[in-house]
């Protein structure tokens, strides 16, 4: 598992390199790799039918126009320091590694990164992430509304409930030995550990041990509490008399 582990994570380590690098010189599809507009993300996101329109890329009427004037940049935007890793890359680029190995595109990504960042005691500053969106994040070309950032908000919180409820069923459903569901732990805590440093969360190999070893202990006590819960659906101990 350790040879597989670290061709994982050398091969993350390169790809991200390569997401930053690819994009340093324009190339003759570059108008191409450009953040999404209300159309482009037609065949993986959702529509309007399905009840859940906040999921849909925002349109044009949800973008402000033209960027801030840098004379007007708030000083904590200014010294924001996040997503320099992946500074000069194009929102394509960006948001294909992302959607090779999560649910989420690099929109809902990175503002559901400003939201957490951008929190008071009162709210979150929407307006402010919208109107400094090209400022805070380097692949991200567009203003947007505050009703664009919620949008892209509850689009990620979605994804995230969903993806942790299909996961979660399968680690509770014996579909996986203690082994596979140990290298599946590390390959998945991998990547996210690598979405925070990405995002410049410096973790030292002390930090990341005792991550990686608390959520495998975790893990395996809800491997272990579902096996007892379905043995004992099984035997008849948890069904009534009638």
């Amino acid at each position: 598992m350790d040879d597989d582990a670290d061709a994982s994570t050398e091969g993350l380590q390169r790809t991200a390199a390569g997401v930053s690098d690819a994009d340093s010189e324009p190339d003759a599809e570059s108008d191409a790799d450009s953040e999404p507009d209300a159309e482009s993300d037609a065949d993986s996101e959702p529509d309007a039918e399905s009840g859940t329109e906040a999921r849909s890329e925002p349109g044009p009427e949800t973008r402000r126009e033209g960027p801030v004037d840098g004379s007007d940049t708030p000083t904590d935007v200014q010294k924001y320091a996040r997503f320099k890793k992946v500074d000069g890359a194009q929102y394509d680029r960006v948001n294909d590694f992302l959607r090779d190995r999560t649910y989420v595109t690099a929109r809902e990504w990175a503002i559901a990164r400003l939201c957490a960042d951008f929190r008071t005691e009162t709210g979150v500053e929407m307006t402010k992430i919208g109107e400094n969106l090209p400022e805070l994040v380097p692949f991200m070309t567009d203003t947007y509304t505050p009703q664009a950032v919620n949008q892209a908000r509850s689009s990620f919180e979605e994804k995230v409930r969903m993806s942790g409820a299909t996961f979660l069923y399968g680690a509770m459903s014996g579909f996986f030995t203690a082994e596979e569901l140990d290298e599946l732990m590390y390959e998945v805590t991998e990547i996210a550990k690598f979405l925070l440093e990405v995002e410049g969360v410096d973790l030292s190999v002390e930090e990341e041990m005792e991550a990686e070893e608390r959520i495998s202990s975790v893990m395996r006590e809800v491997r272990e509490a579902s096996s007892d819960l379905r043995a004992d659906e099984l035997s008849g101990d948890g069904s009534d008399d009638g």
